[in-house]
């Protein structure tokens, strides 16, 4: 790194963002020679770190320890009750993990000698950047090689329904609003949502989800939504697909929303506080776009004109992590590849570009769910001879211990042929994914992972089963 003058520095590559897809593209570029420099105007990790993944897979561990003194009690006869959840100590746990992993990556970054520059970041140029903020504000940067858009996005909120973080929350904030409600509301039922009505379900709390599309997970295969609705509603969770909400008024002791069906049915629904799981929205503003010859699409994200290096059509500027449109899928370990990507570009490299089909999607709910690959409809919409072929877990012996149903479901081509799309549901899946992406990744035949043995007793095993019946070998499958 460069010092040009008082206000003037120059480094090889500026990373604006230090979420996930910022500091990967950081850490990867500094171990293959780089000089690099992080704007960050929050703290490094991001919205997955600090407000989004850890610690809501954190509180869903614990909802997960709920759950199992319910189990333990009314199916094994362990004559356990749960007293109280102590929400300071929970809580408590809960920061501590994110601490701890926060002070990991800024240990990273500060070992491979990444420089991380406190402050908000504005493009004065197509390789110059001012940081706005901080001991170093009104400094311009220039980067040699390159510069990383990676800001991020935030939640979309709905008009007329303006978060204030007790009564009306957003998925940022959700986890940090005050005390454990007796009811929620939660609007939209793709994969956050469904998150957070099973950890608030878990936690004692009388929970309605809501989701305009006419199922949940409407993005993925109909048969995963189909049991995890089944398994939602099994715990006691009201879903209200194909409805919408046309109204919601805040009072002293919570919200009262009206909602319409599919069938034109209006519904009035009273919880303490209402969830808003809408989706979320790039965040590009202040960013200086315009002054780098960049523009957003009409969706807010900035697209790349060359989706192999993930370059913009200005040259040297790039894009990961949640400002990219579709097929990017908006997950930090997809923004991990994008940064490993992009950086490896900048060094001079010429990397494999991100297979978007083979990244895998989980929600951690009870129950989970995880897919890679293609659903039975998108591979027979893309001209693929397609057949699937399930399992339901409760047809292995260890799914008949965990005793919470579920579904192994995986989409080839006719004849034992190429997997196109692997599809769990059930207890502990997100850990079984990772076998699905290999085979969907890898692009091979479900008569040539037949061939590899599973473990027994394990719920993995439904995977072998299914590929066994596909290359028409089926053991017990009828």
């Amino acid at each position: 790194m460069r010092e040009l003058g008082e206000d003037m520095h120059e480094t090889d590559v500026i990373v604006i963002g230090g979420g996930t897809g910022g500091y990967s593209t950081a850490l990867r570029a500094a171990a293959l020679g780089l000089d690099v420099v992080v704007a960050e105007r929050d703290l490094v990790g991001g919205t997955c770190l600090h407000r989004g993944c850890i610690p809501s897979k954190a509180m869903l561990h614990a909802a997960e320890l709920v759950d199992g003194i319910a189990e333990a009690r009314e199916r094994w006869g362990v004559k356990a009750t749960l007293e109280s959840v102590d929400w300071s100590v929970l809580t408590a746990t809960r920061d501590d993990i994110v601490a701890r992993n926060h002070r990991g990556v800024e240990g990273h970054l500060a070992h491979a000698g990444v420089r991380v520059v406190r402050g908000t970041a504005e493009l004065t140029g197509p390789r110059t950047v001012r940081i706005g903020s901080g001991a170093e504000a009104g400094a311009v940067w220039t980067a040699r090689r390159g510069i990383v858009l990676a800001t991020g996005s935030r939640p979309r909120t709905l008009p007329g329904l303006e978060p204030d973080g007790v009564r009306v929350v957003t998925s940022d904030d959700a986890l940090f609003a005050p005390g454990l409600p007796g009811s929620v509301l939660v609007l939209g039922g793709g994969a956050i949502g469904v998150e957070y009505a099973s950890l608030h379900r878990s936690m004692g709390a009388d929970v309605t989800l809501v989701e305009a599309a006419e199922r949940l997970l409407p993005l993925e295969d109909a048969d995963v939504s189909r049991y995890l609705t089944r398994g939602l509603k099994k715990r006691g969770i009201g879903v209200l697909a194909g409805t919408r909400l046309e109204e919601a008024v805040v009072h002293e002791g919570g919200v009262r929303a009206t909602l319409r069906t599919a069938k034109g049915e209006v519904r009035t629904v009273e919880a303490e506080r209402l969830l808003v799981a809408v989706g979320r929205v790039p965040v590009t503003d202040g960013l200086g776009l315009a002054a780098a010859g960049l523009a957003t699409d009409a969706r807010g994200f900035v697209p790349p004109a060359d989706w192999s290096r993930l370059e913009t059509a200005v040259p040297g500027v790039h894009v990961v992590g949640d400002l990219l449109p579709p097929p990017s899928l908006g997950l930090a370990h997809a923004s991990f590849a994008e940064g490993l990507l992009v950086a490896e570009t900048l060094a001079g490299r010429t990397p494999r570009p991100v297979d978007y089909a083979a990244v895998p999607r989980v929600t951690y709910s009870s129950p989970q769910t995880a897919s890679v690959g293609l659903s039975e409809d998108e591979a027979r919409a893309r001209g693929h001879e397609a057949e699937a072929d399930s399992m339901p877990l409760t047809a292995v012996a260890k799914g008949m211990v965990h005793g919470q149903g579920g579904v192994v479901k995986v989409v080839a081509e006719k004849g034992g042929g190429r997997v196109l799309g692997v599809h769990l549901v059930g207890p502990h899946v997100s850990e079984m994914i990772a076998e699905g992406q290999l085979v969907v990744g890898w692009d091979a035949d479900a008569t040539d992972v037949a061939q590899h043995i599973h473990p027994h007793p394990t719920l993995s095993e439904a995977v072998g089963e299914v590929m066994l019946s596909l290359a028409g070998r089926g053991l017990h499958q009828v």
